[in-house]
C-alpha cells in the first residue's frame, strides 16, 4: 500500500481521507483500524473533543485508544475559550501539510460537518471578532432579549436571520457583530469564498442502516457515560466558576442538560431523557447533512469488511 501511496504523490495534489458519520456510529474503532493498514495519522474533526478536561461527556478517544492512533486537535482548547471554524480550517490545513510532509496520509475522523464544509468549499473571509463589540451585542440581547435580537437582524439581513434560528445566540451574535464591524451583512460576506484544499478527498460515511440501532447505540453509550462518572465531570467544570451555560463548551450536548441538572432545573431522569434526545437529534443533524454530501462511500458499522472497501477504494482512486 506504501507503494500505492508513493505513486499518487507524484500526482499534483496529495490524498486525503474522509470518514464521516452520526455520533456513535464508530467512526473512532475504524478510523484507528485503518492506520493498521494505511500510513495514514489522524486528525480530529469535531467540535467538542478541543476541550481539555471535557473527556467522558465527549466520547473523547481513551488513552489506549489516543496511543494506537495519536489524533490532532484533540485537548487543544481549555473550556473557557471559543474556536471558530476558520481557526479549524487553519489548523487542519497546517495539520494536513506535517502529515503530507511526513509522507502519510492525513486522516480526518469525526461528525462535525459544519468544519468538513469549511475544508472541502472554503470559508468566508469575515472580520475578526471585536469582543468590546460583541459585549456591546450581548448587553442588548440581556436587555431586549434575543427574539428581539433576530428582529434587528431580519431588517438587516433578512437572508441570515431566515438561516439562523432565534434561540442561536452564538450565530445570531456574530451576524450582528459582522455588520456592526463592517457595514456589510453576513449573507454578502457569504458569497465569497476562500480557495478549496489541494488535497484529493476520499470520502466515507459510517452508520448503521437501520436507525433504531443508533438510537439504542446512543442510548447505551450514554448510560455508560453516567456510570463512568460524568455527572462528577461537569461538577468538576462547575466548580471552577468561570464557567457558564453561554459557552459553546457547556452548550454541547449532555453537558448543558447535566449542567441544568445540578443547578436544580430538572430532575435526573429528565436529564438523562433529554440529553438522549438531544444526542439523537444532533445524529439526525449530522445524517442529514450526509445525505446531501456529494461523493462519499457509504460503510455499515457492523460490516466486517468496512477496512477492505476503504482500502479498496483508496488503491482505485484516480
Amino acid at each position: 500500500m506504501s507503494d500505492v501511496f508513493a505513486q499518487r504523490q507524484k500526482g499534483e495534489n496529495p490524498l486525503a481521507i474522509f470518514l464521516m458519520g452520526p455520533t456513535a456510529s464508530g467512526k473512532t474503532d475504524l478510523a484507528i483500524q485503518l492506520c493498521s493498514q494505511l500510513p495514514c495519522e489522524l486528525i480530529s474533526v469535531d467540535s467538542a473533543l478541543i476541550y481539555k478536561g471535557m473527556d467522558i461527556g465527549t466520547a473523547k478517544p481513551s488513552p489506549e485508544e489516543l496511543s494506537k492512533a495519536p489524533h490532532k486537535l484533540i485537548d487543544i482548547l481549555d473550556p473557557s475559550q471559543s474556536y471558530s471554524v476558520a481557526e479549524f480550517r487553519q489548523d487542519a490545513l497546517r495539520e494536513m501539510r506535517a502529515i503530507t510532509e511526513r509522507g502519510n496520509i492525513p486522516l480526518l475522523v469525526g461528525g462535525t460537518m459544519l468544519y468538513y464544509k469549511a475544508l472541502v468549499d472554503g470559508l468566508s473571509p469575515l472580520p475578526e471578532s471585536d469582543p468590546h463589540v460583541r459585549q456591546d451585542i450581548e448587553s442588548q440581547a440581556k436587555q431586549l432579549g434575543w427574539n428581539a435580537m433576530h428582529q434587528k437582524l431580519e431588517v438587516i439581513d433578512p437572508q441570515s436571520a431566515a438561516r439562523i434560528h432565534p434561540n442561536d445566540p452564538q450565530r445570531l451574535g456574530r451576524a450582528l457583530e459582522v455588520f456592526a464591524l463592517t457595514q456589510r451583512t453576513m449573507t454578502d460576506w457569504l458569497s465569497t469564498k476562500s480557495e478549496p484544499i489541494p488535497y484529493v478527498i476520499q470520502q466515507f460515511s459510517i452508520a448503521p442502516e437501520d436507525r433504531k440501532v443508533l438510537h439504542e447505540r446512543i442510548e447505551l453509550r450514554f448510560d455508560l457515560m453516567i456510570k463512568a462518572n460524568f455527572q462528577q465531570e461537569v461538577e468538576a467544570l462547575r466548580e471552577r466558576g468561570d464557567l457558564h451555560l453561554d459557552l459553546p463548551s457547556i452548550r454541547c450536548v449532555g453537558y448543558r442538560q447535566m449542567w441544568q441538572y445540578l443547578d436544580g432545573d430538572c430532575s435526573f431522569s429528565e436529564m438523562r431523557d433529554k440529553s438522549i434526545a438531544a444526542t439523537r437529534q444532533l445524529a439526525k443533524r449530522q445524517l442529514t447533512w450526509l445525505r446531501s454530501w456529494k461523493n462519499v462511500q457509504q460503510l455499515d458499522t457492523f460490516h466486517n469488511d468496512n477496512v477492505v472497501r476503504v482500502v479498496d477504494r483508496i488503491k482505485i482512486a484516480p
